[in-house]
């Protein structure tokens, strides 16, 4: 059966994470979360003070970083690692999220990431979630996926999760975090957020993760035969 590529791309707190780990458990493909790519390089540059305005000190940073991620037997979870630590708890709170755009926003720091993504998809077989995955990291996907959902919606959801791992915040400020975040995403110079011509459009404001998972698993058992068929009629 033939391996393709899943992209996944959207706004941030619209399901893409959960969605994407979903379609990879059915297929048994390979899922790489490509958000989280980017909030280790920004912890990592917080905790080494380095400035986003200096390009020598962020390549060095660079040259020192390495990610992986691996799968927590106890919790079935995929985790973060940055330079052998584990970072997965730290990286998805607030102040991470309060700099991860302007971050994301260095072009240095967005070509050694997409790099580093293309290696990892090299061998198709991956659903890879993120920002850029379906115009800039992966333009030849077979599926893209372009999820979306109203700013109120996704600050609710994002402050569910974060009172879920103990942390309280108010919903303003982070409904104010994720219109910034926005922002950045789409109006940075480098690889802007934006939906491919190419994309399935999905607004998952109404949407359970349960039938965002069974609409992206269809269109891609959908994708896969036509591949099959594809490869049926060359041969």
């Amino acid at each position: 059966m033939p391996k393709i590529i899943i992209a996944v791309d959207g706004y941030s707190s619209c399901g893409k994470s959960t969605t994407a780990k979903g379609v990879a458990a059915y297929l048994g493909y390979a899922y790489i979360d490509t958000g989280a790519m980017y909030r280790a390089v920004t912890l990592y540059f917080m905790t080494q003070h380095v400035s986003l305005t200096n390009p020598k000190e962020v390549a060095k940073a660079l040259e020192n970083i390495k990610i992986d991620f691996r799968r927590n037997s106890e919790t079935g979870r995929n985790e973060t690692y940055l330079n052998g630590l584990n970072v997965e708890d730290e990286i998805r709170k607030l102040y991470i999220a309060n700099w991860v755009s302007e971050v994301s926003a260095v072009s240095e720091v967005r070509r050694a990431m997409v790099a580093q993504q293309q290696r990892m998809g090299k061998a198709r077989g991956v659903v890879m979630d993120g920002r850029d995955i379906g115009t800039v990291v992966f333009p030849d996907a077979e599926l893209k996926v372009f999820m979306t959902a109203e700013p109120e919606i996704r600050a609710e959801r994002r402050q569910i999760e974060l009172l879920a791992k103990g942390e309280m915040l108010d919903l303003d400020d982070i409904l104010q975090n994720i219109k910034k975040r926005d922002h950045i995403d789409t109006t940075r110079s480098d690889s802007p957020l934006r939906q491919a011509s190419d994309a399935v459009s999905v607004d998952t404001s109404f949407m359970t993760l349960d039938e965002q998972i069974d609409l992206v698993t269809q269109l891609a058992d959908e994708r896969i035969s036509r591949s099959m068929r594809k490869r049926t009629n060359a041969s």
